[in-house]
């Protein structure tokens, strides 16, 4: 099988079977991220992704679970896509699970039809960037996205039962607007209310714009203190809407994962735990590790 420059996958995807059919990402201009910065957005040809396809089902016996790569794999025209989930569905009469990175805007970028299409060809989640539900901090990081495109795309994959996880990064406003990131990201997931979600800890990516601003003393690093607190807002205040708590990244300062809203309480504990007795929590600012 072909993989061409870095390679991302969400930990959830930790046992699927990694597609590559698209190169880098579609926006690659957020400040915080240096994922795809080794390529220019392409979709790659089908001959190549139907040899890897073909190639996968040599290697594996049993496949329930695949994850099409790289970045906004949802932006590459729907003709073409449906045909590589054609060729999966094909390949896999046992795949349980086709999962792919998808910007917001990108399901608003198709009409209904195409994404009830691609719902039916097989594909059954999405990964999405929110990152932040703080109108500055979407424009300062460069999202290219504002709250309502967030919740208009977010509509648009419901009503065609494609499922969404959203990820969010505590921290992301910096020392300077963590009340206001928090409180933003909090009322704009009450309004979407996505499937499942997936919030981390802020990490410097080395030789990402954000990391020049931070050496230009343009962004200030949150204190740990801060990003507990950003988590602790968030469990005291999303509805109780049903989700999947993904909290377990390996940046997190308090790692916990389970169905909301069931685990409310326990999760609140946890991070008022932190809170008090974490010597983390007394730091100046966060540490970070490249992801």
């Amino acid at each position: 099988m072909h993989y061409e420059g870095k390679i991302y996958r969400p930990w959830m995807e930790a046992k699927s079977v990694l597609i590559q059919t698209t190169l880098g990402c579609s926006n690659n201009q957020c400040t915080f991220c240096t994922m795809f910065d080794d390529k220019r957005f392409k979709v790659r040809e089908l001959e190549a992704i139907f040899k890897d396809i073909d190639e996968a089902r040599l290697l594996h016996r049993k496949v329930e679970s695949i994850f099409l790569i790289d970045g906004n794999v949802m932006a590459m025209r729907t003709e073409k896509l449906l045909k590589i989930l054609d060729k999966i569905k094909v390949t896999f009469p046992e795949l349980k699970h086709l999962a792919l990175y998808s910007g917001f805007n990108d399901f608003r970028r198709k009409s209904m039809s195409e994404l009830k299409d691609l719902r039916s060809a097989g594909l059954t989640t999405a990964y999405s960037g929110l990152e932040s539900g703080d109108p500055i901090v979407l424009e300062r990081i460069k999202k290219g996205m504002t709250r309502e495109h967030a919740i208009k795309g977010m509509e648009m994959a419901r009503e065609a039962n494609i499922q969404v996880l959203a990820s969010f990064i505590f921290g992301l406003g910096g020392k300077e607007r963590s009340v206001e990131h928090a409180k933003n990201t909090t009322s704009l997931l009450n309004i979407m209310r996505p499937d499942a979600i997936a919030p981390m800890a802020l990490a410097i990516q080395p030789g990402s714009e954000l990391e020049r601003e931070l050496h230009r003393g343009e962004f200030a690093l949150p204190t740990p203190l801060q990003i507990l607190e950003e988590e602790k807002y968030l469990l005291e205040n999303m509805d109780d809407f049903p989700c999947y708590y993904w909290g377990d990244h390996g940046n997190n300062i308090a790692s916990m994962r389970g169905v909301w809203p069931e685990v409310r309480q326990s999760f609140l504990q946890n991070i008022n735990q932190h809170i008090a007795h974490n010597p983390m929590a007394k730091k100046n600012a966060i540490e970070t590790y490249a992801w």
